[in-house]
């Protein structure tokens, strides 16, 4: 009797134990839907001193003295001068130096860059300027890399002279070797003694290490993030920038293209838009422009999405109402032969069409083949689909391949969303742009968000997204691991879902306004956060097309019967592979065990897994690889693959076929 009570019992914890195992079915030779190669990218907005100061190259503020305070960022001493009859007419303001008339005193300018200059030991920097001597003679300027917090030594700790000896405008450079490591160092031009007077413009550093060796090049280690993450899509250059406080100061593409010295300053909404995170001195040089936002694009192997405007400006601060703020509809035409021109600059024969010469002449004279293009940003209410219309009709009849994206608004759900949606299908735009920056209950809830949706509609574009934690909106691992979840239904759903971009991309660790973000740097170091490795996840594993993958015959979406369990399965053709994905976004490890209907025998299995020790823990500048995924080998035995995702774990095995 003892013995059948036993026997019985162990019978009864092994049918418990099969009762937790998750059950799931995968097609695998029937395949759905293809995945579009833009389905994972990146978005990029000048937020958190995103470009100058960040991406962009250049180390020098406020380069041109067009700042509203002309010596922002600068600190000139002894004899100096303000002009403002330049040589060039977007940017005509220069500093003109001369000596001191003392032998003990100096003359010159100091430059602070964003935040401090990053200088590193034994790096090249490239320095020039546009000098002249204008009554004639010579000039010598002393350039120094200096460390202002240096206590009983020099404080300039590499120095090389530059000789200008024309009464004409001329471009002059020089390299300057770092002998020192220096996170927040300044730029120091001095004028040498018995120099002529001196007139400087457009004053620059660069480090000469820059991605892909570009002139005008962005930041390395930066833009290799970008590079590694291997983007389908670059939506730039916003977001709310693309709206402008008011319309005069909306990011306008053709002043940021040419010339980079003629470039003109433009004021960043973001400088004065949160009181407790306060940067008055935050503009846009455009040094970092459409040009160079197209090569990038190119580089990193991207498709581009430039974002314009659609003649309103941000309503957030402007309101939905018809006022001064926007540009009535019968005065729209100006902004719409912004973005036909814009097509040209992209596409256009250089031979025919100014725009497409321009884009020659600064170096690419091949076309950059440009797909798409956003109209508006977070518009909403009547006046949007009014503005829209007259830009849909005229870039439809003049370039028909060129596919269009409306917005649903700045929510993800509500009256306006509700709204807007009937409104794009009405103007068949191509895609319509969701955004949702949403909190964890938000992203544990939507796993089915995209089943129901009409498949006869616009496709979507996750334009801007992240998933903010509850009082706490920095990158800690749980928000990463729900945006994963989040993510399965996306690629689940890629019949309808062609695009998704992650928000913000970019955030200086001393000038951030906006959190979380996925790549955080200073001056010299940078580190990718939990989100930018759940991204790069699904986009190096994003497959050719989706695989029906079911548990009791329903989406694995986190509904109430899947203990937390989110999963998503595609086909990738090049690899021949199938790869799966399981979220536990639950508080226990969950087993399962996957029924790979079309495959049979020994297969190898690379298995990749994403977990933390503590839900609030994140990448630092002191510690950036303290959460990366970890990846192994193993064989399963077709049929069948079965294993146990622990409680918070994002896995993902790629199965050769």
């Amino acid at each position: 009797m003892r013995k059948l009570t036993t026997t019985l019992a162990a019978l009864a914890v092994a049918a418990s134990a099969m009762a937790q195992t998750h059950q799931m079915e995968l097609n695998t030779k029937k395949l759905g839907a293809p995945v579009q190669p833009t389905m994972y990218g990146i978005f990029f907005e000048d937020i958190n001193y995103a470009a100058d100061g960040g991406l962009y190259g250049e180390l020098v503020k406020n380069r041109s003295f067009e700042f509203p305070d002309h010596f922002t960022g600068w600190v000139p001493f002894g004899n100096f001068q303000l002009k403002n009859d330049g040589p060039f007419n977007k940017n005509p303001h220069y500093v003109r130096i001369g000596d001191s008339g003392h032998r003990d005193k100096f003359s010159g300018l100091e430059n602070e860059g964003y935040f401090g200059i990053g200088y590193d030991q034994n790096a090249d920097y490239k320095f020039s300027v546009w000098a002249r001597v204008p009554n004639g003679g010579k000039a010598v300027l002393r350039v120094m890399l200096c460390d202002p917090s240096t206590m009983g030594e020099r404080q300039q700790f590499s120095e090389e002279k530059l000789t200008i000896d024309s009464k004409d405008w001329k471009k002059y450079t020089l390299t300057i070797n770092s002998k020192k490591k220096v996170n927040k160092g300044t730029l120091r031009i001095m004028l040498d003694r018995n120099s002529a007077v001196v007139d400087l413009e457009h004053i620059s550093l660069f480090p000469a290490d820059v991605f892909n060796g570009d002139e005008n090049g962005m930041r390395k280690d930066l833009a290799q993030a970008l590079a590694d993450l291997h983007p389908g899509v670059f939506r730039f250059p916003g977001g709310c920038i693309v709206e402008g406080t008011d319309l005069a100061t909306r990011y306008q593409w053709k002043n940021s293209v040419g010339p980079v010295e003629n470039r003109p300053l433009n004021e960043n909404r973001w400088h004065y838009t949160f009181d407790y995170r306060f940067y008055p001195d935050y503009f846009q040089s455009y040094g970092l422009g459409f040009y160079e936002y197209f090569r990038l694009s190119e580089e990193i192997g991207a498709e581009p999405l430039p974002v314009v405007s659609v003649g309103l400006s941000c309503e957030f601060q402007n309101g939905a109402e018809r006022s001064a703020a926007h540009v009535p509809v019968d005065q729209l035409q100006p902004y719409i032969d912004d973005v036909l021109d814009l097509i040209e600059f992209a596409n256009g024969d250089p031979a025919k069409n100014t725009w497409a010469k321009l884009r020659a002449d600064m170096g690419h004279p091949k076309p950059f083949n440009l797909k798409f293009v956003a109209i508006g940003n977070e518009q909403w209410g009547e006046i949007y689909p009014e503005n829209l219309k007259p830009f849909v009709e005229q870039v439809r009849k003049k370039y028909p391949n060129i596919k269009i994206i409306g917005t649903s608004g700045p929510d993800s759900e509500g009256k306006q969303f509700e709204y807007l949606w009937p409104e794009m299908k009405k103007m068949k735009a191509d895609l319509v742009d969701e955004h949702f920056y949403r909190p964890e209950s938000w992203f544990l809830a939507q796993g089915n968000r995209y089943d129901n949706y009409d498949r006869k509609g616009p496709k979507v574009f996750a334009g801007e997204y992240a998933c903010h934690g509850r009082g706490k909106k920095w990158n800690h691992f749980n928000a990463a691991l729900l945006e994963a979840a989040f993510m399965t239904g996306m690629e689940r759903n890629a019949d309808i879902v062609h695009m998704a971009t992650y928000a913000p991309l970019f955030a200086h660790i001393d000038g951030w306004q906006w959190r979380p973000d996925m790549i955080w740097y200073d001056n010299l170091r940078s580190f990718r956060s939990c989100s930018y490795y759940v991204q790069q996840m699904f986009s190096h594993n994003k497959g050719t097309n989706v695989l029906q993958l079911t548990m009791n015959g329903k989406p694995v979406a986190g509904n109430a019967d899947q203990d937390g369990l989110f999963a998503s399965a595609v086909y990738d053709k090049p690899s021949n592979s199938v790869i799966v994905k399981i979220v536990n976004t639950g508080d226990k490890a969950q087993d399962f065990s996957v029924n790979l209907k079309g495959m049979k025998g020994s297969k190898s299995a690379t298995i990749t897994s994403f977990t933390a020790d503590k839900l609030e823990g994140e990448n630092t500048l002191d510690a950036p690889t303290k959460y990366v995924p970890k990846t192994s080998t193993t064989t399963i035995s077709a049929p069948t693959l079965s294993g146990s995702v622990p409680a918070k774990t994002f896995v993902m095995y790629k199965i050769s076929k």
